[in-house]
């Protein structure tokens, strides 16, 4: 008899967050991009001291507020509402890009449609659909900022891999992204390409290789 095949859950776009949350030291300023990663200033843990900067021109912003306490005024990129924390401020949109522009981000959190062995991404278009009418800040976060971890779905809807050996949609940018975080792992990407930092329970290696288009290595 066959065995069963290994049952696992996939994590959730939140969980997603708070495990990226966790992981950023205390004392960085740290950029969240459009979509999954704004769901991080949601999930800081109370006792890290991390100034989120958004491209609109804040930096200390704070978790979604509540229904009740909606600023319309008070936005990050995406237009999502935000709240201020104590020391937060405010400044022009040039000041916000003279910052990123000026490397002076620890880290910017990214979406992405593939990301490759060598660090490249494709963030901003798919050709042939209409999904963004530009590139944005995306492509400044990622010559920018410090660090560029990712943050998105391991497949497409069809089963695809978004981890490649070579990226096939228009790059954002070259050899940035050092870390990304899936719903089905962690994986560093260093000299050797892939490396695994960890999987959802009950996910074989094999089974995670298989929804790779590229070498996954192993650490240590």
């Amino acid at each position: 008899m066959t065995a069963p095949a290994p049952s696992y859950q996939p994590r959730s776009p939140r969980d997603m967050a708070a495990r990226v949350a966790s992981d950023i030291p205390d004392g960085w300023s740290v950029n969240l991009g459009v979509g999954m990663p704004t769901d991080v200033a949601d999930l800081v843990p109370p006792e890290r001291e991390i100034l989120l900067q958004s491209e609109n021109g804040i930096l200390g912003f704070g978790p979604a507020p509540g229904d009740n306490a909606i600023d319309p005024w008070l936005v990050n990129a995406g237009k999502k509402p935000v709240t201020l924390n104590p020391g937060a401020s405010l400044f022009h949109h040039a000041d916000s890009f003279a910052m990123i522009r000026g490397r002076h981000l620890d880290l910017c959190v990214l979406g992405a449609y593939q990301v490759a062995c060598n660090g490249d991404i494709a963030n901003w278009t798919i050709p042939g659909k209409d999904v963004i009418p530009g590139i944005g800040g995306a492509m400044d976060l990622a010559a920018g900022a410090k660090r560029i971890w990712i943050m998105m779905e391991h497949t497409t809807r069809s089963g695809e891999p978004k981890l490649l050996a070579r990226c096939t949609y228009p790059l954002t940018a070259k050899g940035c992204v050092t870390r990304i975080y899936t719903d089905l792992a962690v994986l560093d990407i260093t000299a050797a390409g892939f490396v695994l930092v960890d999987m959802v329970a009950g996910l074989t290696v094999d089974a995670l290789q298989a929804r790779t288009g590229a070498p996954i290595h192993q650490a240590g």
